[in-house]
């Protein structure tokens, strides 16, 4: 009888023992009823539904939006409260739910703030200078050759991605403009031309390189696949897509101060055309200007009184001279015209040719081109200050340049070449400078044979630095 009932005891333990640990310890669960959430810019509020059998809580919330459980353990919700984002660029971040070993994900994205089309004019920021005052203190210029322009990519043209190493060096070595060549139809829409939103950053990124140095930045829209042709045909078309890239363009730097400014096109003719423009071709190109200018000011803002560079045909300084004709504008003494000059051609971007000697001092007729020496260049550069700098407009030399010549058959041919090219510089540079236009050297990136890279795009450091000092003055 007594081992009976000890049996019945022990079983009734057991039992017992049996029912509390499951009741203690069950198997975890969770879920969620949503894995993402998209809020737009002005801010916003929603409810993720938790299920789970046990506690849990929510990891890696950002500052930006607070999440609150209802409660702490078994069923509930998560209360999502976002605040408005500042930036025009979207954000986005995982937060987690967590309960013991298990873990779900919730991604939470925010659209950027969506800026006005137009709003009122602002000088905050605007000195009150005329673009002939601002382009006696840009002194000389580099451009960021062959990066933000390459189409495929920033690094496809063979430079490393842009650093804010090599632009300090820039500024290091005497420069205090920057021009950024940049190819935009990067479209995250091509029926639109929306610009995508992370290249557009990427742009921003590196302008901001240039201005925390306090030198001055020009953006413009460069080659970008040649799609600017300036024929009838085609002037409707260009015109539409001009306006609605630089709208965007605009609006992203709309409050940037006066160290940044904006150039319409570059170097626009109609594809493998060297020749003087027919009536046609530098009209419609004319309109590209009056685009560029109209679309810009109507964003207002600072844009209201932004500095604003437009060319003249192909950059050619004749053409400018003789075919130019300047886009009206409601902001006065606000506009800078732009030209390029790369003359002779066969010494400083034909590195094929056996032109390699320039100037005074050349003693061999056969190595030396019969024109564009000391003079014509004096002549070139006063042409555009008696036609446009003496008038108002602020002319702004874009690109000239003359490559390396690293393979001649010999130390001495090599040696003597260099000197030649650092007096082209030098001369170029000065001729320019004496008469009001400010020169913006082209760096390729490149600094090898044939190449016209300067500076070494990885370090920073100065790959020829006889060649810097021609063109800074020292």
């Amino acid at each position: 009888m007594n081992i009976r009932k000890l049996l019945t005891c022990f079983i009734v333990i057991l039992l017992l023992v049996s029912c509390n640990k499951k009741g203690s310890d069950p198997t975890p669960e969770l879920s969620v009823s949503s894995t993402e959430e998209l809020f737009i810019g002005e801010g916003g509020t929603a409810e993720v539904t938790v299920s789970s059998n046990t506690q849990w809580s929510i990891g890696n919330a950002p500052a930006w939006c607070t999440a609150t459980a209802s409660v702490a353990e078994g069923n509930g919700k998560i209360t999502l409260n976002a605040q408005a984002n500042s930036s025009i660029s979207e954000r986005s971040v995982v937060i987690t739910v967590n309960a013991g070993s298990l873990s779900r994900e919730i991604k939470l994205r925010q659209l950027g703030k969506v800026l006005a089309d137009s709003i009122p004019p602002d000088q905050t920021g605007m000195r009150n200078l005329s673009s002939i005052d601002l382009a006696k203190d840009m002194k000389r210029g580099w451009n960021l050759g062959n990066s933000l322009e390459a189409i495929g990519g920033e690094t496809a043209w063979g430079n490393p991605k842009t650093t804010k190493q090599l632009i300090d060096s820039i500024k290091a070595a005497g420069f205090n403009s920057v021009r950024i060549p940049v190819a935009w139809s990067k479209f995250t829409d091509a029926t639109t031309y929306k610009i995508d939103t992370a290249f557009m950053s990427r742009v921003e990124e590196v302008v901001n390189y240039v201005l925390k140095d306090n030198m001055y930045a020009i953006v413009n829209i460069h080659w970008d696949g040649g799609w600017m042709q300036p024929t009838y045909a085609k002037q409707a078309y260009v015109n539409d897509r001009l306006a609605k890239m630089w709208k965007q363009i605009a609006i992203r730097f709309r409050d940037y101060n006066d160290y940044l400014l904006f150039a319409g096109t570059n170097e626009v003719m109609v594809d493998g055309d060297y020749s003087t423009p027919k009536a046609e071709y530098y009209t419609v190109q004319n309109s590209f200007n009056q685009t560029f200018v109209t679309t810009v000011r109507a964003t207002g803002g600072r844009n209201s009184y932004r500095h604003l560079v437009v060319q003249g045909f192909n950059t050619n300084i004749d053409h400018t001279v003789n075919f130019f004709k300047a886009p009206t504008d409601a902001t006065p003494n606000r506009m800078m015209v732009e030209v390029h000059y790369y003359d002779p051609y066969d010494f400083t971007l034909n590195a094929d040719a056996t032109i390699v000697q320039w100037g005074k001092n050349a003693t061999d007729p056969a190595k030396t081109e019969t024109w564009a020496n000391e003079a014509y260049a004096d002549g070139q550069f006063q042409k555009m200050k008696t036609n446009f700098i003496d008038k108002g407009y602020a002319v702004v030399l874009g690109e000239y340049a003359a490559q390396a010549r690293l393979s001649l058959g010999s130390d001495a041919a090599n040696a003597a070449h260099a000197g030649y090219r650092k007096y082209y510089l030098e001369y170029i540079t000065q001729s320019a400078v004496a008469r009001g236009l400010v020169p913006f050297y082209w760096d390729s990136g490149f600094t090898g044979d044939k190449g016209s890279g300067l500076f070494n795009r990885n370090t920073g450091a100065k790959v020829f630095p006889d060649m810097v000092a021609a063109i800074i003055g020292k």
